[in-house]
Order: C-alpha cells, then sequence, then structure tokens
C-alpha cells in the first residue's frame, strides 16, 4: 500500500450556515489528495491528461465522523490500496489538528483514453512507481 498526506486550511467560503466545512467539499479535498499523492510518486495528473490518460471517478464512499470547521488544520492521508489494473482505488483518512480522525472515504477512478473514450490499462510508468509498495 502506498500512503501521502497534505494539509490544507479550511476556507470560509468552504463551510455552512453551521460553520461546518459543507459535506460536497470533501469530494474537492479528496481530489487533492489524489493529485497529491499522485504527484508525491513523480506522476503528476497533469503528464497523465498529457499522454492521453483521463481517470474520471466511478465511485465514492463517505464517512463523517466529526465535522470540521473554518480555519481548521487538516490533515488527508491518502492511500492506494492495491496496485491498479485499469481502475485504481484510494482510500482517504482526514484528520483534524488534534489528529483526530474526521472523515473516512474511498474512491474508485478508471483508466480512460481520451482518443476512444474506452477504459484502458494503467500507464506503465505510474505502475513501476506503485509496484514497490505491493511487494
Amino acid at each position: 500500500m502506498y500512503s501521502h498526506e497534505t494539509s490544507f486550511r479550511v476556507r470560509y467560503a468552504e463551510t455552512d450556515r453551521m460553520g461546518y466545512v459543507y459535506y460536497g467539499t470533501y469530494a474537492q479535498y479528496f481530489e487533492v489528495g489524489r493529485v497529491e499523492a499522485l504527484r508525491s510518486l513523480g506522476f503528476p495528473y497533469r503528464r497523465m491528461e498529457e499522454q492521453g490518460v483521463l481517470l474520471p471517478v466511478h465511485d465514492m464512499q463517505v464517512e463523517f465522523r466529526k465535522p470540521a470547521f473554518y480555519d481548521d488544520l487538516l490533515t488527508v492521508r491518502t492511500s492506494i490500496v492495491e496496485l491498479p489494473s485499469v481502475r485504481i482505488r484510494f482510500a482517504y483518512a482526514v484528520f483534524n489538528e488534534a489528529r483526530e480522525l474526521i472523515t473516512e472515504a474511498a474512491t474508485t477512478l478508471v483508466f480512460i483514453d481520451r482518443a476512444t473514450n474506452r477504459p484502458r490499462r494503467a500507464p506503465e510508468e505510474l505502475l513501476r512507481a506503485l509496484v514497490q509498495f505491493f511487494k
């Protein structure tokens, strides 16, 4: 399994009238986690797009345990839980500044060939970067 952590502060615009981070905002937090995890592997998402590979989200599951609030420093731990094939699965754990687990989630994305709009296997370069974490 491969894991990477990234941190950021909650912006005021990301909160609802109750002062909680709006539930829909978490999808953006998970995207930040995914993009930064891939970048940390030396495989930025932009490179995949330039190579004609798209990664739409197939599904997402979320469990909210505690709220996050404006100006909280959050840390998203993003894990790639298995070596990808046509799909790549990510697991997320979101922590507040006290390192309390506030949200858990998972997403599955599908590798799509931009030219054909059909599923394809994960890029070999990405698999080479990941294989060492799954031995």
